[in-house]
């Protein structure tokens, strides 16, 4: 199965947020912190997570990947033009399209994307327990530089 991937439209966001949010539903930190803290202010990871996404459709570069006309996956990105650096802040495919290659293919077509703006490098991070992310990173030539600890406390 290939990916059609194209630039998103407006008309995409709403259909975008439900397929980012049903696929980040087992691996979010943000459900993770729901569970330990609560929501925050009344609002629970989905909420938070519509927001994020919101912010991105207004400010990153925001690739679809369809499969027979239907959103299958997606990715945005950040480019950091003086650096010529790319990164990627959101990769997700549907769960109905999961364990098929196409997050493999839309990452391929992110990384042609940031290539074709001028990017020469790019970077993206990922929890350290999405093995099935990591994998795929690392199978498509990333090093991981760094780990970091997300730390989080109520005042």
């Amino acid at each position: 199965m290939s990916l059609c991937i194209r630039p998103a439209t407006t008309s995409d966001h709403a259909g975008l947020e439900a397929l980012v949010i049903d696929s980040f539903e087992p691996i979010t930190w943000q459900k993770k912190l729901d569970q330990n803290i609560g929501p925050l202010n009344g609002r629970d990871w989905r909420l938070r997570w519509q927001s994020r996404l919101r912010q991105i459709f207004r400010t990153q570069e925001v690739l679809v990947g369809e499969v027979a006309g239907e959103l299958a996956a997606m990715a945005s990105a950040t480019v950091d033009r003086e650096a010529a650096l790319g990164f990627i802040d959101v990769l997700a495919v549907g769960r109905a399209h999961q364990r098929q290659g196409l997050g493999r293919e839309m990452l391929q077509g992110m990384l042609q994307h940031l290539q074709d703006l001028g990017c020469q490098y790019v970077h993206l991070d990922c929890l350290t327990d999405n093995v099935t992310g990591n994998a795929l990173y690392a199978s498509e030539g990333f090093s991981e530089m760094a780990r970091h600890i997300r730390w989080f406390r109520k005042l």
